[in-house]
C-alpha cells in the first residue's frame, strides 16, 4: 500500500521535504543531481533511484553567549584579585624598617625579615634604615673662651631607634638629620665657648677626645626631649681650621712668638756662656798662679843652687870667674848690631887682642 506523501517523484529535495519535513535541527541533505540516463529514471515512481544519496552533515551547536560572559568576568575579578594582593604585599629585609601609614597615620612599623602584606588602597608603606649610618655635617664658624674663631670639621655615626616616632615628629629622614645637626652644633657652640683655642689644637694635651664624648651625651638628651626616634652613636672632630681672614694674622703672631721662643733661647745660651767661659778663665787664673807660684819657688831653688856652685867655682878661681861673669854679661847685652867703644888699654880689650898674659 502507497502513501501519496512518501512517494518519489523524481525530485529528491521534494521527497526530502515531504519525509523529514522542515522541523528545527533537521538532517541538512545535500543535493543529488538528477540522472540523465532514462535507464536510471524510476519506473512508476514505487521504486526508489539506484544511486543512494551522499551523507548528510550534523548542524554546529550554537554560542552560549552567556556562558562566555560569565566565564570571562570570573577570570576578571580572579585576575583582578591577584594583582591587587600581590600590590600590596611587602618584603622587610635587613637592616631596614618597613613603616606602615593608614590615611597618612603611622599604625605600626616591622622590623624583622619577612613578607607581609598591608590593607588596599587605604594604607601605604614607607621604608627607612635600621642599621648605623654616617652624616658629614657641613663647617661651621665657632668661637672659643678665648675669643678666638675656628672652623670645625666633623661627622656623627647615627642610627634610627623608632620609625613611629620619626615619621610622627620629624616627617622624614632629612627632617631628623637636620634637627640632630642643629642640636650637635649648638652642643659643640657650648662645650668650645668653655674650652681655650690652644687645648683644642694642642696634640700632646688634646681634650677632643673629652670634647667628642660630652657632646654626644648632650645631643642624645635634646634628640629624647624632641622624641625623634634617633640615636646618636658618636660625634667626632676631623679638623679645625681658621677663617681665611684670621690665617695671615695668626700666623704672624705665630712667627713673633716662635721669634721671641727663639732670642729668649740664644740670650739664655749667651748667659750659660758667659757664665762658663768666667768659670773657666777663673780656674784657668787659679792654675797659672799655681804653676807660677811653684816655677818661682822652683826658679829661686835653682838661682840658689847656681849661686851655690858660682860661689864655689869662685872661691876656686876667683880671676876666672870673673872673666866667665864678665863674658856671661856681654853675651846678653851685646847684640848683632851693638858696637861697643872700650878703651884700648882696658882688660876687656886686651883679652879680645889677646894680650893678656
Amino acid at each position: 500500500m502507497s502513501n501519496n506523501k512518501n512517494n518519489f517523484d523524481g525530485d529528491l529535495d521534494e521527497f526530502v521535504k515531504k519525509l523529514f519535513g522542515n522541523k528545527k535541527g533537521s538532517k541538512e541533505v545535500k543535493e543529488v543531481p538528477k540522472a540523465t540516463d532514462p535507464d536510471q529514471q524510476v519506473n512508476n515512481g514505487d521504486t526508489k533511484a539506484k544511486k543512494a544519496p551522499t551523507p548528510l552533515k550534523k548542524d554546529k551547536k550554537p554560542v552560549n553567549v552567556k556562558q562566555w560572559v560569565s566565564s570571562a568576568i570570573v577570570l576578571t575579578v580572579v585576575f583582578a584579585a591577584l594583582i591587587i594582593v600581590f600590590a600590596n604585599l611587602y618584603i622587610v629585609k635587613e637592616n631596614e624598617y618597613k613603616v606602615v601609614r593608614q590615611f597618612g597615620e603611622v599604625v605600626k612599623y616591622e622590623s624583622e625579615p619577612g613578607l607581609h602584606m598591608k590593607i588596599p588602597f587605604i594604607q601605604s608603606v614607607t621604608t627607612l634604615p635600621s642599621n648605623l649610618m654616617t652624616h658629614d655635617m657641613t663647617e661651621e664658624e665657632i668661637s672659643t673662651k678665648d675669643k678666638k674663631r675656628i672652623i670645625i670639621d666633623n661627622y656623627t655615626v647615627w642610627r634610627v631607634t623608632d620609625p613611629k616616632a620619626l615619621i610622627s615628629n620629624a616627617g622624614q629622614l632629612l627632617n631628623a638629620e637636620s634637627r640632630m645637626e642643629e642640636f650637635i652644633y649648638s652642643a659643640l657652640r657650648t662645650e668650645f665657648g668653655q674650652t681655650e683655642y690652644g687645648d683644642i689644637i694642642n696634640e700632646k694635651d688634646s681634650k677632643r677626645g673629652n670634647i667628642n664624648d660630652r657632646v654626644t651625651q648632650r645631643v642624645n638628651e635634646l634628640i629624647d626631649s624632641a622624641n625623634f626616634g634617633i640615636e646618636v652613636i658618636d660625634v667626632r672632630i676631623r679638623r679645625t681650621d681658621l677663617p681665611e681672614e684670621n690665617e695671615q694674622s695668626v700666623y704672624t703672631r705665630m712667627v713673633s712668638e716662635r721669634q721671641s721662643i727663639a732670642q729668649k733661647y740664644l740670650s739664655e745660651g749667651d748667659a750659660e756662656k758667659r757664665s762658663k767661659e768666667a768659670k773657666t778663665d777663673q780656674e784657668v787664673q787659679v792654675t797659672l798662679a799655681k804653676a807660677n807660684k811653684e816655677a818661682s819657688v822652683i826658679r829661686a831653688e835653682g838661682e840658689a843652687q847656681a849661686a851655690q856652685i858660682y860661689n864655689a867655682a869662685y872661691s876656686k878661681d876667683p880671676e876666672f870667674y870673673s872673666l866667665f861673669r864678665t863674658l856671661e854679661s856681654y853675651k846678653k847685652t851685646i847684640g848683632n848690631e851693638t858696637m861697643i867703644i872700650i878703651p884700648s888699654e882696658s882688660p876687656y880689650a886686651k883679652l879680645l887682642s889677646g894680650q893678656l898674659d
